[in-house]
């Protein structure tokens, strides 16, 4: 009885398609006198309350921004949240965080847009589907999506696979010859992308790709970038009996998990093996890990700043880019055998 009813339902109810429930609530013409009753009676009926977007946007009360995350707990999440964080206080917008889980984020996203409780929403890591786009369309939220991309919104795409050829390119031109990389056991754009800009840099290289050498833990959380995953897989490399001069991991947290795997089988970095990282979280600096940088906080910041915009001044104008990364040299790469 207290569950919200959605405008799917409506239009269900009313034997009509979610555009012409949202014609009838923004009061368009185009839609027939019959079929208005029609939504109108179902609308009574179901006791549906519409998002309150449209009357906010035409009058100057604070807007209810939403962020939906895959996860609150990783580094590279947090890193962007940071960036919305602090932007958002300079403006005149409410927050809320939604977890859609990592599992199957696009399911989540979609619970979230049914309970209808914000007025915009950025949607980070996660890929508009058709139903989420249809969704987002009839109930005519303004949306940034950030490291996905999607032709009828606002993003910024991030360059895994000029990140993943960075990694590859230093390392070769360091002066390994075995490289390898940790990659994860769950498949996801950006690990797929990582990965296919590294072997294209060694292709590029007149370097040898060892298959045997691109490994990956067996944990699932978090879609296989944690620490669990890099330890897993360093001590996989030693149930092989070899391991790379150098490896790549998918993201800093992985190297983290790595370089501590590493430890307890009694060899250094860069020593014994070279490690390099991904996403230059905080930490990162720390370990003196080289790793790519992606610029999480400062596309968290210029996120919110372009849906402010959106807010304040609907328009069909997009704002789409993709965000190259730089690498961060440090010394985990350095090649003590020259």
């Amino acid at each position: 009885m207290n569950k919200k009813v959605t405008i799917y339902e409506v239009a269900k109810q009313a034997e009509v398609a979610i555009s012409t429930v949202s014609r009838v609530l923004n009061g368009s013409e185009n839609v027939s006198e019959k079929t208005k009753e029609k939504v109108q009676k179902a609308i009574k009926e179901l006791n549906f309350r519409p998002q309150v977007s449209a009357r906010k946007l035409a009058s100057k009360e604070p807007q209810m921004l939403a962020i939906a995350v895959p996860s609150f707990t990783t580094p590279y999440f947090n890193e962007v949240l940071k960036g919305v964080k602090d932007e958002i206080k300079k403006m005149d917008l409410d927050i809320i965080m939604y977890n859609t889980g990592s599992k199957d984020p696009e399911e989540g996203v979609q619970n979230f847009f049914d309970r209808g409780t914000a007025d915009a929403v950025i949607l980070l890591s996660i890929n508009v589907s058709d139903r989420v786009h249809e969704l987002m369309q009839a109930t005519q939220t303004p949306a940034v999506l950030v490291n996905s991309s999607h032709p009828s919104y606002n993003y910024f795409m991030l360059n895994d696979y000029q990140g993943g050829y960075l990694a590859g390119e230093h390392l070769v031109k360091q002066g390994f010859e075995n490289l390898g990389m940790i990659t994860t056991i769950v498949e996801s754009q950006s690990s797929k992308e990582r990965m296919r800009g590294f072997k294209d840099a060694l292709k590029n290289y007149k370097m040898k790709i060892d298959e045997e050498l691109f490994m990956s833990g067996d944990t699932t959380k978090h879609g296989g970038f944690t620490e669990e995953a890099g330890f897993e897989a360093i001590y996989k490399y030693e149930k092989l009996g070899r391991f790379p001069d150098a490896i790549f991991c998918s993201n800093d947290t992985q190297a983290v998990g790595a370089i501590y795997a590493l430890s307890k089988l009694g060899m250094r970095v860069p020593n014994d093996i070279a490690i390099m990282g991904y996403d230059n979280i905080k930490l990162s600096k720390y370990l003196d890990l080289t790793t790519v940088d992606q610029k999480m906080y400062t596309i968290g910041v210029q996120a919110t700043k372009r849906l402010a915009e959106v807010i304040e001044k609907p328009s069909d104008e997009l704002y789409q880019t993709t965000i190259n990364p730089v690498l961060v040299q440090r010394g985990s790469t350095q090649n003590m055998k020259k």
